[in-house]
C-alpha cells in the first residue's frame, strides 16, 4: 500500500506499520517486521484480551468485585473504577466516571494472577502470545504499560481482533461496544471528551473530537495508542485494521501526523 510510505516521514528514528484485512492476509507493510518496539499504554489492549481469555474459561466473571470497594472487573477494564491515573487512590465512586487509570489496569493483572494462579505475564503468554504466534512479545512489568512488541506480532494481533480464535465472537463484540455508555472524561493526549467512550480495553471512537484515528475513521473504529508514539486501530465498517509502531514519545509530531495516516489508508482500502 503506497499510503503507508507515509511513515517514512515521520520524525521519528525508526518506524513500522501495517495494514491487516478482516480475512487476516496484509495489505501492506512497511519497516521493520521484527524490531521490538516499547508498547507503552497499547499492552492494555493485549491485557485486556488475555481477561476476556480467562473470562470464557470461567476464572473470573466481569461483574465480580475487584480493584476498590464497589469496583469489578467490567469496572477496570472499562477505566471506570475511580482509581486515579498512576497511583492507587481512588477518586471517584465505581461507574461514575471515565478515570483512565494505569492503577485500574495493574488492579486487573494482580486481581487475574490471584484467579488463575499464575503470574499475570505468564498468563497472558499461554493465554493470548502462544496460540497467536506471537514469540516476540512479551510482558516484562506492568500490564498497562510495559509491554515490548513487533510488527508481526502485532499484525498477528489485528488479525485475530477482527476474526476472534482464542475467544467467542460475541465476546469480542462486547468488548468493543460502549461499557457504561455516557460517561466524560480525558483522553490522554486529546483532553476532554463528552462522552469518553471505552469498551472492555478498548477505546471506542464514536464521535471523539479531536481524536488519534482519522476523520474517515467510522464510530465503531476501536483501539489504543500508546504514549510511546505507537497505535492499534480496527474499523469493522472498512474491514481492516492498522499497527503502526515508533519510537519516539507522543507529542505533537503524532497527534499531526497520525490522522492524515488513517485517512490515507481508509482512502486506499475503499479504492480497492
Amino acid at each position: 500500500m503506497e499510503s503507508l510510505r507515509m511513515i517514512d516521514d515521520w520524525p521519528v528514528p525508526a518506524a513500522a506499520a501495517a495494514v491487516v484485512r478482516a480475512d487476516g492476509t496484509v495489505a501492506g507493510s512497511r519497516g521493520p517486521a521484527e524490531q521490538p518496539f516499547r508498547l507503552a499504554s497499547v499492552t492494555k489492549p493485549l491485557a485486556a484480551y488475555a481477561a476476556l481469555v480467562a473470562l470464557e474459561e470461567g476464572a473470573v466473571e466481569l461483574d465480580e468485585p475487584a480493584g476498590p470497594e464497589g469496583s469489578t472487573v467490567r469496572h477496570l477494564l472499562a477505566h471506570t473504577s475511580g482509581l486515579a491515573f498512576d497511583e492507587p487512590r481512588t477518586m471517584a465512586a465505581p461507574g461514575t466516571r471515565r478515570l483512565y487509570s494505569n492503577t485500574g489496569f495493574e488492579a486487573l493483572g494482580d486481581h487475574l494472577a490471584k484467579a488463575t494462579e499464575i503470574p499475570f505475564s505468564a498468563y497472558l503468554r499461554e493465554a493470548v502470545l502462544e496460540p497467536l504466534g506471537m514469540a516476540g512479545t512479551e510482558l516484562p512489568g506492568s500490564p498497562a504499560k510495559d509491554g515490548v512488541s513487533t510488527l508481526a506480532d502485532l499484525t498477528r494481533f489485528a488479525a485475530e481482533l477482527q476474526s476472534p480464535t482464542l475467544v467467542d465472537r460475541s465476546t469480542l463484540d462486547a468488548a468493543t461496544q460502549v461499557v457504561q455508555p455516557g460517561l466524560s472524561g480525558v483522553l490522554p493526549g486529546y483532553g476532554h471528551q463528552k462522552p469518553n467512550d471505552w469498551g472492555l480495553g478498548f477505546e471506542i471512537r464514536d464521535a471523539k473530537s479531536p481524536h488519534w484515528t482519522g476523520s474517515e475513521s467510522s464510530p465503531r473504529t476501536f483501539g489504543h495508542f500508546g504514549q510511546r508514539g505507537s497505535f492499534l486501530w480496527v474499523d469493522p465498517e472498512a474491514r481492516a485494521g492498522c499497527v503502526a509502531l515508533a519510537d519516539r514519545q507522543f507529542g505533537p509530531w503524532a497527534i499531526e501526523a497520525w490522522p492524515p495516516f488513517t485517512d490515507a489508508i481508509l482512502a486506499e482500502l475503499r479504492a480497492g
